[in-house]
Order: structure tokens, then C-alpha cells, then sequence
């Protein structure tokens, strides 16, 4: 799974930032590490300079082998929030996604019970 960080031009980290966001991506994902074939993550900071509550915004993007790309959106107070929530609401899309693919209605038929 390849992952790309974008930053906007108000956040500032550089390298360290790269690889603080790829760990957390990659220890929250990694169980879905063979369906996604690429994880973009886009860093901006909404007020600039300007400051204020919850204006760091991490939208990430999700490219699934065999189907269209999937993306959330998390705002926090902390660019770090913004990207572990990111990463946390990601998840919760996979773990639906998928676990509907993998699901048939209704489950197991009552004509294999065994009658006792």
C-alpha cells in the first residue's frame, strides 16, 4: 500500500510530519493492506493564520483494487487530530465496506439445523 501525504501551504513539518502521518495510516489500516492499493492524504489548514477551533482538516482518500476510490474528511483542533481522526473514520468505512461484501443476507438458511 503506497501512501502519499500532501500539506497545504500553512503546515509545517516536512519529512517528520510524511512519516508520522504513514505510521499512524499504516498501523490503523494494515489490515485492509490488500485491498488498498494507494492512500492519499491531503493536510490544510482552513483559517491560516488566522487560528480558531478546529480549522486543520485531513481529507483522505482510499484507492481499492476493483472498485471506485473511497474519502473521509476529519477537522480537529491539532493536524495530528485531524489525521489519527481521519485514519480512525477510514476504517470504519473498510470495516462497512467490505464487511457487506463478504456478508449474504439473512445468514445461515434454517433448513441446515439439525433437528434434535
Amino acid at each position: 500500500m503506497q501512501i502519499q501525504v500532501n500539506t497545504g501551504s500553512n503546515i509545517h513539518g516536512g519529512a517528520s510530519l510524511a512519516e508520522r502521518v504513514e505510521s499512524t495510516l499504516s498501523s490503523t489500516l494494515d489490515r485492509f493492506g490488500e485491498q488498498l492499493t494507494r492512500l492519499e492524504v491531503h493536510l490544510t489548514d482552513l483559517n491560516a493564520d488566522k487560528g480558531g477551533p478546529d480549522d486543520k482538516q485531513c481529507v483522505l482518500e482510499a484507492r481499492i483494487s476493483g472498485q471506485p476510490p473511497v474519502a473521509v474528511t476529519h477537522r480537529a483542533a491539532t493536524v495530528e487530530e485531524a489525521y489519527t481522526g481521519a485514519a480512525d473514520a477510514m476504517a470504519n468505512l473498510l470495516d462497512s465496506r467490505f464487511g457487506r461484501l463478504h456478508h449474504t443476507k439473512g445468514g445461515e438458511s434454517i433448513r441446515h439445523l439439525r433437528v434434535e
